[in-house]
């Protein structure tokens, strides 16, 4: 039996977190808030001797993993490996939008009366569907839907499956839609409507055929698990 725990951390504040704006793969820097988020996720997981440790290839979730990686004595490894099978969903053109403002149009254009934010439709409408609706949305059509994105997701953890033995432990920095969305889809799906903290902390189980969750969005203390 092939399971390996991943620690699943989102990355830290960046300047588009702080002004409410879509991210998706646009590259924004942390914030001093950011920085400081990495480093406490460093010191929650300071005792955890990690195997790998992977992120995103956008620069928020890189950094974030190095700072990380920074706190911890019992690890020699100090940069991530980049996996871009893990970067935020794509927004398209919402990229870099006012949230607010973008969700107004797409609900508009899906014929969505009832919904007023991102958590919002994604409680409603579950993710695959909001996913749908966002390209549904997009002009240019851009946008991920549904099967584009858990295209690459699954073949993110297929890779992680292929690379590590039974028991290895991994760091793995990504990004707060494609997080709920892994929480969403293999645990509860209410986690699809609660937005993980920057910094917060995720722990799955990656079996050869599943993904468990087992704790969601922790900052403060780690439950044992």
């Amino acid at each position: 039996m092939n399971n390996i725990n991943i620690y699943l951390v989102r990355h830290g504040q960046t300047y588009f977190n702080l002004y409410e704006r879509f991210q998706g793969w646009s590259d924004i820097e942390l914030t001093k808030k950011g920085v400081a988020d990495g480093h406490r996720s460093g010191h929650l997981l300071a005792n955890i001797k990690f195997d790998a440790a992977y992120s995103s290839d956008l620069s928020r979730a890189v950094k974030t993993a190095e700072y990380i990686l920074s706190e911890n004595p019992h690890t020699t490894i100090k940069t991530p490996t980049t996996l871009p099978e893990f970067r935020e969903q794509f927004f398209g053109s919402f990229e870099g939008t006012d949230t607010v403002a973008a969700i107004k149009k797409i609900t508009q254009a899906n014929h969505l009366t009832d919904i007023e934010s991102f958590s919002e439709l994604l409680t409603k409408q579950g993710v695959d569907n909001a996913l749908n609706a966002l390209k549904a949305a997009d002009p240019y059509h851009d946008a991920e839907n549904a099967a584009q994105f858990w295209t690459r997701i699954d073949a993110g953890f297929d890779f992680l499956r292929q690379a590590h033995p039974n028991g290895a432990t991994i760091l793995l920095v990504s990004h707060g839609s494609t997080i709920r969305s892994i929480a969403g889809h293999f645990g509860k799906k209410e986690y699809e409507g609660i937005a993980p903290e920057n910094g917060s902390i995720t722990k799955l189980t990656l079996t050869p055929d599943d993904v468990k969750v087992i704790f969601y969005s922790q900052t403060e203390q780690l439950p044992e698990a």
